[in-house]
């Protein structure tokens, strides 16, 4: 049997005694009360993109769901596990959460995947390849659109369409839908450069990305 990570055990020492002791009658609260965040968060599982970091929040703050290059499938009931959409269907008619983000970020891996249907990623059971597929048309807009584009123009192009695919998946929800369409509910999409620290935000009215 192995043993913990050394690194973490020492880390979340470190953890308990600077930010857990300080904090602990906000942690009681939280354990006796619940959360009651108002945003939720649909990020990437990239190790080097962290919402709670991004945004400073505090523990009970946001509501926050990682996944390959943050994806949000379309509305379906068949099959058996729907780990995103639960996560959202809790947020949405539990929590009463008032945003929803999707936030993807540069260099994302999976995106690079479904760009470059040949680059190196080990996938066995071909999980990432089916996961990415729900980006099969935005990455033939993407290709058509920038032809004559580098690379890295085209990555941060299928990146912030990914944001925008979601988002509009999100509103194949029924319950999104209604909270949305009644006020309660707001759908935001936001993009993180890693090298520059920027964070960029979607105007849905003109379909583009503005720093904050």
């Amino acid at each position: 049997m192995s043993s913990f990570p050394e690194t973490l055990t020492d880390r979340y020492r470190r953890f308990r005694h600077r930010h857990f002791v300080p904090n602990a009658d906000q942690y009681e609260e939280l354990a006796t009360y619940g959360q009651s965040p108002e945003t939720m968060i649909v990020s990437c599982s990239d190790s080097r993109v962290d919402p709670e970091t991004i945004f400073s929040a505090m523990p009970g703050e946001l509501f926050v769901v990682r996944n390959v290059a943050n994806l949000v499938p379309p509305y379906e009931v068949s099959g058996k596990y729907h780990g995103v959409s639960a996560a959202m269907e809790f947020a949405v008619l539990n929590l009463r959460v008032k945003n929803m983000i999707v936030m993807g970020h540069s260099g994302c891996g999976g995106v690079k995947a479904a760009l470059d249907q040949s680059a190196a990623i080990q996938t066995e059971a071909h999980f990432i390849s089916r996961w990415m597929s729900m980006l099969d048309d935005a990455r033939l807009n993407v290709l058509a659109a920038h032809q004559n584009s580098s690379a890295s123009v085209r990555q941060e192009a299928l990146e912030k369409e990914a944001v925008k695919q979601s988002i509009a998946n999100l509103r194949t929800f029924p319950f999104v839908k209604e909270q949305e369409e009644k006020g309660r509910l707001s759908l935001h999409g936001a993009h993180f450069d890693i090298k520059s620290g920027t964070l960029t935000v979607l105007n849905h009215s003109r379909g583009q990305f503005f720093a904050l």
